[in-house]
């Protein structure tokens, strides 16, 4: 591709609100513009990063026996609400009518089309396993679009769903699946870890995500020393410090305590205990049906709204309850009980069933409780696992856990039965005669994210540095100087000679610009190779090739070059 012929427009400067690496450099390098927030137009060689990304991912799922095929945007709505997602998705479904009157989602996932599709025909155990995958737009209508590609609106997404007879059968393709994608990252030149991760709106009941380090990330997960345990936050394990553990149960009391005792840095300055010691209300309420929500943990610990959610079948339908829900319980911020309030389903951590005379619960204006036990003073609806991992905790296996930060870039889901119980007719015949509802597995990988999460991975003060295996091109001819009629057949005549040993080579023919101004570009661009042509270098009969990102250029001949790109 002639330079001058293509629609590539760099930048040198760019927006304060940029402060994302990857979203600045995708911009000035002419990779990507935005539309509106959260919408981006992918420009020529946007585009075909993300297609060498879509070819590799293609080469690995072939690889398994994947089969690619493309279901319809839009989606009719009769599906998400067969399986009751219209109002359990975890963000907001865009929603259109067509003239007939007829509502469609716009494809934020696909699960329901693709076991729609499948309960079409009459499917036989000897058709099991199979995997369907496609790369389609996706649309979400986030609440807050931000870091570029990283949180969108509106993508492109490696979807796949596989179908299995059972569990045991469904099991050895997800170990394959978690497989082929560690071999797509480690192709595409990014080093990831699996953690275990929340099914969320998804469904099923244990899913895997794929994250690239960075600080920059979304997700925050958890790694035991050891290696042996890896989760993200909102599901993470870990072992609780009850407190008094063995100690003898005193009686309840009611005392008096200083009204300036608000907080729980009050607490532990006029008990003079560690947090473990106190109980600690957090209220929350279902957007859906409007339910009060009180959990209860001791003052160690931060309440997990992602893991209280799935404690309570509501995923996606908590939010912090507001004074005015407070008001109508007859009470107020800080002044909440651990029992008591009529009307509210009281949810605990399952530290308190260990603790032992604990201090609050029935706080008012000069006094609150002590040595209270759960099970004879209080108890809750259901305790569960309901708390916040931090960094220092231990795992269930005692060892330390540490903190990360990375980008999602994959995940794994089992989703089970979830969707074929719901669907009906999503089920197969199976030898005995018996019809069974086929069981599911979903495994997706976002393209931009990728892209986004590899620029954030491989770049310099100049610009970005593609790996070889997504780079737009190849290699990247650079004619300087006065552009006399010798220098230009020898710049054409090795653009004609790599072409034709298959090198995709963008080939700067633009006149009237400097040296500067041509490798400023070109570092910003980041293709593998840049190949100098100039009156010097012609002289010697030999041509001026540098790898991007290191500091020393060459002087190759021909044959030398050739060898050097292909290796």
């Amino acid at each position: 591709m002639r330079q001058s012929k293509y629609f590539l427009k760099t930048s040198k400067t760019f927006s304060e609100e940029d402060k994302i690496t990857s979203a600045r450099l995708l911009k000035q390098a002419g990779f990507i513009q935005e539309s509106v927030a959260g919408r981006y137009y992918f420009l020529p060689i946007g585009h075909k990063v993300q297609q060498r990304i879509v070819s590799l991912i293609k080469d690995e799922m072939d690889s398994v026996g994947a089969q690619e095929m493309i279901v319809p945007t839009l989606h009719p709505l009769e599906l998400w609400k067969e399986t009751n997602r219209t109002s359990t998705t975890g963000f907001e479904l865009m929603r259109v009518k067509d003239r007939r009157g007829s509502e469609f989602a716009l494809g934020g996932t696909a699960e329901e089309m693709f076991v729609d599709l499948v309960r079409k025909y009459q499917i036989s155990y000897k058709d099991l396993p199979f995997q369907l995958y496609q790369f389609s737009n996706k649309f979400r209508d986030e609440l807050r679009a931000r870091g570029g590609l990283l949180r969108v609106r509106e993508f492109i997404m490696k979807d796949s769903y596989s179908f299995h007879r059972d569990e045991e059968d469904f099991k050895k393709t997800y170990e394959e699946m978690k497989s082929t994608y560690s071999r797509i990252f480690e192709r595409l030149g990014l080093k990831t870890i699996a953690v275990e991760a929340d099914n969320g709106y998804i469904g099923g009941e244990y899913s895997h995500e794929f994250i690239v380090e960075s600080e920059i990330g979304e997700s925050r997960y958890f790694v035991s020393d050891d290696g042996e345990y890896a989760a993200h936050e909102d599901v993470a394990k870990f072992k609780r410090s009850p407190a008094n553990l063995g100690e003898e149960v005193k009686e309840l009391e009611i005392i008096e305590q200083p009204e300036w005792v608000q907080t729980m840095d009050d607490n532990l300055k006029h008990y003079g205990k560690p947090k473990n010691n106190f109980l600690k209300n957090v209220v929350y309420k279902n957007s859906n049906n409007g339910e009060i929500i009180i959990a209860v943990v001791t003052g160690d610990l931060e309440v997990n709204k992602t893991k209280l959610e799935n404690v309570l079948g509501a995923v996606g339908q908590l939010v912090p309850a507001e004074d005015g829900d407070l008001s109508a319980m007859g009470t107020k911020s800080g002044y909440v009980h651990c029992w008591g309030h009529k009307g509210a389903r009281y949810i605990g951590d399952i530290v308190l069933k260990d603790s032992r005379n604990l201090i609050g619960g029935q706080k008012e204006e000069k006094t609150d409780s002590v040595n209270v036990n759960y099970g004879r003073d209080f108890t809750c609806e259901i305790l569960g696992d309901i708390s916040m991992a931090k960094p220092g905790d231990l795992s269930e296996n005692g060892s330390e856990l540490k903190e990360g930060r990375g980008i999602e870039v994959g995940n794994t889901f089992q989703l089970g039965f979830h969707y074929t119980k719901l669907m009906k007719g999503a089920s197969y015949r199976d030898e005995d005669g018996v019809e069974k509802p086929y069981y599911m597995g979903c495994y997706g990988i976002g393209i931009g994210r990728t892209m986004a999460a590899l620029v954030e991975r491989f770049n310099d003060e100049k610009g970005i540095i593609w790996p070889r295996s997504v780079s737009p091109f190849d290699a990247h001819i650079i004619l300087l100087g006065n552009i006399t009629p010798d220098l230009k057949n020898a710049a054409e005549g090795l653009y004609t000679t790599l072409r034709s040993n298959k090198v995709d080579v963008l080939f700067d023919d633009r006149d009237g610009l400097s040296a500067g101004e041509k490798f400023s570009d070109a570092d910003l661009i980041g293709i593998p190779f840049r190949i100098v042509i100039s009156a010097k270098t012609l002289a010697g009969g030999k041509f001026e090739v540098k790898i991007r990102g290191e500091k020393e250029a060459n002087l190759v001949t021909e044959d030398e070059l050739l060898e050097l790109i292909k290796k």
